[in-house]
């Protein structure tokens, strides 16, 4: 039978990362955890939990999956955030597909946890991923943010049932503080790869990502956390161009 390796980035995530590692100890022959130095009991929770730990300085995120991927023993990896788990469902698909591994890689479902409440419209859900896959048929690709695994051109790929499940925010204050962390590192792939940003950008985009996620997909059946998703996002596009558009001002004169 094959073997999957799973990988976890993690930093400062006590909070998370116990249930992650559960969640996927019945399908791994391996689990790896390669940490930016967490100043929490994430060490801890990972060394009881028996899982290999490794600490590695953070440069971007690409750059970490790089390196956590040349970790591991075995060419399948099951990536996932520290914020994550795997559903019931995920697990014996998982178990199934392990038998014989016939794709070079499988995207899955993932489902948010927002507050307490699962969210399950605007464009967090379904939210497809590719989380399954042999390293040896890929690569890691993104800028400062939005970092994904894509297959080489004429490699195979399936579809498993069931759901990441994904504990995101647990208040409020952490999704506006991550939606101008990613704001910035936006702005400044932006700037490094030379766009500029017309202002029509700074009106229109968030007023259209709003619309689109709140009306368009359904987010208002989210109830009141559906407007909160919607509105931050749209605000954190706000910020992304605007921000953008400072750096143009200020750092190209200089």
């Amino acid at each position: 039978m094959p073997k999957i390796s799973v990988v976890v980035i993690t930093l400062n995530e006590e909070k998370n990362i116990g249930r992650c590692i559960e969640s996927v100890q019945s399908i791994a022959d391996e689990i790896v955890v390669v940490d930016s130095f967490s100043t929490d009991k994430t060490e801890e929770i990972c060394r009881e939990k028996g899982v290999r730990f490794i600490q590695h300085r953070f440069e971007d995120y690409v750059k970490q999956h790089e390196f956590a991927d040349k970790q591991v023993s075995n060419d399948y990896i099951l990536t996932l955030d520290a914020d994550e788990s795997l559903s019931p469902e995920l697990v014996e698909s998982i178990k199934d597909v392990k038998k014989y591994l016939k794709n070079d890689g499988y995207f899955m479902n993932r489902m948010t946890n927002y507050c307490g409440k699962w969210i399950k419209h605007s464009d967090w859900y379904p939210d497809k991923k590719l989380r399954l896959y042999d390293k040896t048929k890929g690569k890691w690709v993104g800028k400062k943010v939005h970092e994904r695994f894509i297959l080489v051109e004429g490699a195979s790929s399936g579809f498993l049932k069931g759901d990441i499940l994904h504990y995101s925010f647990y208040t409020i204050d952490e999704h506006i503080l991550q939606a101008n962390k990613f704001s910035t590192l936006g702005a400044e792939a932006l700037f490094e790869s030379g766009k500029k940003v017309p202002l029509y950008k700074i009106f229109f985009n968030p007023t259209i990502k709003f619309i689109r996620n709140y009306l368009l997909k359904l987010g208002f059946l989210d109830g009141f956390y559906g407007f909160v998703i919607c509105r931050i996002a749209a605000f954190e596009t706000f910020l992304k161009y605007t921000k953008a558009r400072h750096y143009h001002k200020t750092k190209s004169s200089n």
